[in-house]
């Protein structure tokens, strides 16, 4: 008889963003929890804004800091995405030059990450067996490495093609 392996406490959440342009690229944060608006906004703060102390920075951001660039956040309709606790900050978020903007309810489509996703996950991602939530975060990264690469590359190409 084999004996049956408990599969709770496997599971990993990727909390993502691809940027487009001069400097294209993927981050990601991963995570055994839930994904809320307090992490969500940690994540756009420090990862996408570039913000010293994070969300925390909201409050009063340092003296005399401001984003070099603009930078525009699409999000689609997730539960993290429209929680008060996100969207309550859109003012303090646009005082230091991130601005949000919401896709239409169901339109996958337009959400160029969904791509990435899909891609991660049914090229990049070969072995679907993993016994520890920390052996599924390894392979996570290494897929999402590999789409990195793939985003990179694709954009010097195209920047040397212009």
């Amino acid at each position: 008889m084999v004996p049956r392996e408990d599969k709770k406490g496997r599971r990993v959440n990727v909390l993502g963003a691809l940027s487009v342009g001069q400097g294209a690229g993927l981050v990601w944060e991963k995570t055994c929890g839930k994904i809320d608006a307090a992490m969500l906004l940690e994540f756009v703060c420090t990862k996408l804004a570039g913000l010293p102390g994070g969300a925390a920075g909201l409050e009063e951001p340092p003296a005399g800091w401001k984003r070099a660039r603009p930078c525009t956040v699409v999000l689609d309709n997730a539960s993290a995405h429209v929680a008060r606790a996100f969207k309550g900050r859109l003012e303090e978020l646009a005082a230091v030059g991130v601005e949000l903007f919401y896709l239409p309810p169901r339109s996958p489509e337009l959400n160029d990450i969904e791509r990435i996703w899909r891609s991660a996950k049914y090229e990049d991602y070969p072995e679907r067996v993993h016994t520890t939530s920390e052996t599924v975060g390894n392979a996570v990264d290494q897929a999402l490495a590999r789409q990195r690469t793939r985003i990179k590359g694709s954009a010097t190409n195209f920047t040397k093609a212009a």
